[in-house]
């Protein structure tokens, strides 16, 4: 799709960074776009973790870089992903029983997205709204087709 709307797009495939952070920073640092799409948001943020993409993130939030993130690539840019695991399991299936449930924290609240929508998901995301407000856990809620967009270069 981004393609068709004229982008060039490469498909990067973290695994094989996983302990090389180095050669992924220099991967990265000619692209100034970043899609990132869904599934298990356990495994999206453990694969963050072992190539160092959460880090190049983090040090790289003030350049002008644009991330776009559907479902779990949204999620893994909150402060928490407590509840996330109604969803999806907690599984990591790299190297250890380890789930990460640690976040980037480039976004002050948990993303919930597939909010009363038509995904598979979005039965059990009720569940996790649920949990959510039960422990006092800041959230927002997206329905499919909704963004946020916020800009982190606060300079």
């Amino acid at each position: 799709m981004l393609e068709q709307c004229g982008f060039y797009v490469k498909i990067l495939d973290l695994k094989k960074y996983f302990g090389k952070a180095k050669e992924l920073e220099e991967e990265l640092r000619i692209y100034k776009a970043f899609c990132i799409i869904g599934g298990n948001v356990f495994v999206l943020r453990k694969s963050m973790e072992l190539s160092g993409f959460d880090n190049f993130l983090i040090h790289n939030k003030n350049n002008d870089i644009l991330y776009i993130g559907y479902s779990a690539g949204s999620c893994v840019l909150s402060t928490n992903l407590r509840g996330l695991e109604l969803v999806v399991p907690p599984v990591n299936p790299y190297n250890s029983d380890y789930v990460n449930y640690s976040e980037i924290g480039l976004i002050s609240n948990l993303i919930v997205p597939h909010y009363k929508s038509n995904h598979k998901a979005s039965k059990k995301i009720d569940e996790v709204i649920e949990y959510l407000e039960k422990n006092k856990l800041s959230y927002i809620t997206l329905q499919d087709g909704d963004v946020i967009i916020e800009n982190l270069n606060k300079n």
